[in-house]
C-alpha cells in the first residue's frame, strides 16, 4: 500500500493545485479577503503533500520494492544503496516527480514567507504557481504515473544506466532541478505583476532572491555537471555543445541577464519591461530544456522518455505556458510605466549591453540547438551542428561581454564620462597588454580565440577587483564581494577554458607491457593489466607508472568496466590533479599482438574551469546573503513607512 498512498497524496496535491488556482482567480478578481487569505495555506498543504509523494517514491527505491514497475526498470538489489537513493530521480517519472516537488515546495516558501509584495500581487503570483504545477501534474498521473504496479513482480530489477552510476547523480539534477524552478517563481512573479499592474521596486525584490538562487544553483549545476562528464565519459574534454549540455546552458544564460535587470529595476527603478520579458524567457529556456531532455526527441543519457506521446504532452505544456504569458506580456505592457532614465555611458547602460549580448549568445545557441532537430523532423536527414559553430558564433561575443563586464562595475549610476571611464580602466588594459605580449612571446603559435581568451582574463581579473579599490574592505557590503568574486570567477574559468584549448597535448598509442611513452612533461609506462570485481562490475583494471621530468613516479589504474544489469560497458579514466593542470589517462582493448590502447591526455590549468564555477556560485551565495540581510535590517522600516 506504500505506493497507492504516494499516488493518492499526489492525486491530493493536484486537486489543491486546482484549488490554490481557482481561490487566486477569484480572490484577485473580486477582492475578497477570505479568498485571498485561503491561497496561502492551500499551497503549503500542496507542497507538504507533493513532498510525501516524492518521499515514498525514494523509499521504494531504496527498499527495492519490485512491484512497482518504475523500480523494476530502475533499480537493482545489488546497486550500492548511494545509486538506489540517487536512482529514484535517475530515470523520466522519478525527475518529473522531483520537478513537481521543487516547485510546490518553492510556492509554499513563497506563500510562508513572502511578505514583502502587495496582498493581490502575492496571490497573483501563487495562482500562476499553481497553473505551473497543474500542467506537471496532469502530466504525471496521466502520462507518467510513477507508482505504476506491475505484475507479477520480477525477482531482480534491471538496473540503473551505468554511465549514471556515479556521485555526480546525486547532486547535478537536483542542483539543475532547483535552478530551473527558482526560474518557475520568478516567471510567477512576473505574470502576478502583470496581472495586477504592479511592476516595479517591490515586485524586483521580492523576484531577485529566487533569481539569484536559480542561478548560483544552475552556475553549481552546470560546472558538476561538466566535470561529471569529463571525468566519466573517457573521452577527455569537458564541453561538447550537445544538445543536453546546451539544454542547461540556455535557462543559465537568460537567468544571468535576468539578474542584472531585476538589481537595476530593484535599486534604479529601471528596466521594467525587460525585466517581466526577461522572466518570461528565462522560464521559457527551462521549458525548452526539460522538452528536450525529457521528450524522447533526444538519444542521450540525459534523455529518459522514450514515449512521443510524452513528448507532445511537455511540448503542449510549453505552448500554452509560454504563449500564455507571451500574450498576457502584450496586452499589459503597454500598462508597464517607463523607469528612470540614464545615459548610454552609465552602469545602468553597461547592464543593457551585457543583457543584449547574453541574449545574442542565448539566440545562437537556441538556434545551433532546435535547427538540426528542426531540419530532421522535415527532411528526415540527420544534421550535426557542432563545436565550429558555437565557438565561431558565440565566441566573439562572449569576449565583448567579457570585457563589457570588466567595464561595468568601474561606471557610475545614471550618467558618466567616456574619458573618466577609460582612466579607471587603465590598470586593466595595461594587464591585459601585458598578457599579450607575453602570450605572443611564449606561444607564437596559439590560436586566436584562445590567445583573445587568456588576454580577456587577465583584463577581466584585474577589472573585478576594481569595486574594492580605495574602499573599507572591512565595511564593504557583502553583496559587493560577491559581485567581485563572480566576476573573478568568470576570469578564472576563461582562463582554464583558453589554456585547456591552446595548449593540451594529447597522444593515442597502443603499448605493450614495459614500453614507455611520453605525453607533455610526463613519461607513461604500462606495467600489468588485470580483471578485478567491483560491487556490481567486473572491470580491466591497468597499472601505469607515470613520472614528471625527474621527480617521483607514481601509479595510475584506469579501468574498463562491464556492467551485467544492464549490460553496459564504460571506461573509468584515471586522473591526476597537479597545479598546473591534470594527467587525464584511458585505456581501451588490446589487439591481436597483446598490445593496449590508452589515450594519454596532458591538459594545462583545466581545473582552473571548475574552479571559477565554484567562486562564480560563491561569489552569488555572498551575494544572496549580503541581499537578504540587508533587506531584513531595512524591513520594518519599509514597511510600516
Amino acid at each position: 500500500m506504500i505506493a497507492e498512498a504516494g499516488l493518492a497524496a499526489l492525486w491530493l496535491a493536484a486537486a489543491l493545485a486546482g484549488l490554490q488556482l481557482l481561490f487566486g482567480i477569484m480572490g484577485v478578481s473580486s477582492g475578497r479577503a477570505e479568498l485571498l487569505a485561503a491561497v496561502r495555506p492551500v499551497a503549503v498543504v500542496q507542497a507538504a503533500l507533493t513532498a510525501l509523494a516524492f518521499a515514498v517514491l525514494i523509499y521504494l527505491f531504496v527498499t527495492v520494492d519490485l512491484s512497482v514497475a518504475l523500480v523494476v526498470a530502475n533499480d537493482a538489489s545489488t546497486k550500492p544503496l548511494l545509486y538506489k537513493f540517487a536512482g529514484t530521480w535517475g530515470n523520466h517519472e522519478g525527475s518529473m516527480l522531483m520537478w513537481v516537488t521543487i516547485l510546490a515546495v518553492a510556492g509554499g516558501g513563497v506563500a510562508l514567507f513572502e511578505r514583502r509584495l502587495n496582498e493581490r500581487t502575492l496571490i497573483a503570483t501563487l495562482a500562476a504557481q499553481a497553473a505551473i504545477g497543474l500542467g506537471f501534474y496532469a502530466f504525471l498521473l496521466f502520462a507518467s504515473n510513477p507508482f505504476a504496479r506491475i505484475d507479477p513482480a520480477p525477482a531482480e530489477g534491471q538496473g540503473l544506466n551505468p554511465l549514471l552510476q556515479d556521485p555526480g547523480l546525486a547532486f547535478h539534477p537536483p542542483t539543475l532541478y532547483l535552478g530551473y524552478v527558482g526560474l518557475s517563481v520568478a516567471f510567477s512573479f512576473a505574470v502576478g505583476a502583470l496581472v495586477t499592474r504592479d511592476v516595479g521596486a517591490a515586485f524586483a525584490k521580492a523576484m531577485r532572491p529566487w533569481v539569484l538562487g536559480a542561478w548560483i544553483l544552475l552556475t553549481l549545476g552546470i560546472t558538476a555537471g561538466s566535470y561529471w562528464a569529463y571525468y566519466e565519459l573517457g573521452w577527455g574534454g569537458w564541453w561538447f555543445w550537445d544538445p543536453v549540455e546546451n539544454a542547461s546552458l540556455m535557462p543559465w544564460l537568460a537567468a544571468t541577464a535576468l539578474l542584472h535587470s531585476v538589481t537595476v529595476l530593484a535599486t534604479r527603478e529601471g528596466l521594467r519591461a525587460w525585466t517581466v520579458m526577461l522572466a518570461v524567457v528565462a522560464f521559457s529556456m527551462s521549458m525548452v530544456g526539460t522538452f528536450l531532455v525529457r521528450s524522447g526527441i533526444l538519444t542521450s543519457v540525459h534523455a529518459f522518455a522514450v514515449d512521443p506521446k510524452r513528448g507532445t504532452f511537455i511540448l503542449a505544456l510549453l505552448a500554452i505556458y509560454i504563449g500564455g504569458a507571451l500574450a498576457l506580456f502584450g496586452l499589459r505592457v503597454g500598462t508597464v510605466r517607463e523607469g528612470s532614465r540614464f545615459d548610454a555611458v552609465s552602469r545602468e547602460g553597461a547592464l543593457v549591453i551585457n543583457n543584449l549580448l547574453l541574449s545574442a549568445i542565448l539566440g545562437i545557441v537556441l538556434v545551433g540547438t532546435l535547427y538540426p532537430l528542426m531540419a530532421e523532423a522535415v527532411t528526415g536527414e540527420k544534421l550535426s551542428v557542432g563545436p565550429p559553430y558555437f565557438n565561431t558564433a558565440a565566441g566573439p561575443l562572449a569576449l565583448a561581454l567579457v570585457a563589457v563586464m570588466a567595464a561595468g562595475p568601474v561606471m557610475r549610476w545614471r550618467r558618466d564620462e567616456l574619458k573618466a571611464v577609460l582612466t579607471r580602466m587603465a590598470i586593466p588594459l595595461l594587464v591585459a597588454a601585458v598578457v599579450l605580449l607575453l602570450v605572443v612571446l611564449l606561444a607564437p603559435g596559439i590560436g586566436i580565440l584562445p590567445l583573445l581568451g587568456l588576454v580577456a582574463a587577465g583584463g577581466v581579473g584585474i577589472g573585478s577587483l576594481a569595486p574594492l579599490w580605495k574602499r573599507n574592505l572591512r565595511r564593504t557590503p557583502l553583496f559587493t564581494w560577491g559581485m567581485v568574486i563572480a566576476h573573478l570567477g568568470i576570469a578564472v574559468s576563461m582562463a582554464g577554458m583558453a589554456a585547456e584549448s591552446a595548449f593540451t597535448k594529447e597522444t593515442l598509442v597502443a603499448a605493450r607491457m614495459g614500453e614507455s611513452h611520453r605525453v607533455g612533461p610526463y613519461t607513461i609506462r604500462l606495467d600489468d593489466v588485470e580483471p578485478v570485481g567491483g560491487p556490481n562490475f567486473t572491470a580491466v583494471e591497468a597499472s601505469i607508472t607515470a613520472q614528471r621530468g625527474t621527480g617521483a613516479p607514481f601509479t595510475l589504474h584506469p579501468q574498463t568496466r562491464t556492467f551485467p544489469s544492464p549490460q553496459a560497458e564504460t571506461n573509468e579514466a584515471a586522473i591526476t590533479t597537479v597545479f598546473d593542470g591534470q594527467l587525464y589517462v584511458v585505456i581501451g582493448k588490446s589487439d591481436e599482438a597483446g598490445r593496449w590502447q590508452l589515450r594519454l591526455w596532458w591538459k594545462p590549468f583545466v581545473t582552473l574551469i571548475w574552479a571559477g564555477g565554484i567562486l562564480i556560485a560563491l561569489g552569488g551565495l555572498l551575494s544572496l546573503i549580503g541581499r537578504v540581510r540587508r533587506e531584513m535590517r531595512h524591513a520594518p522600516v519599509e514597511r510600516y513607512a
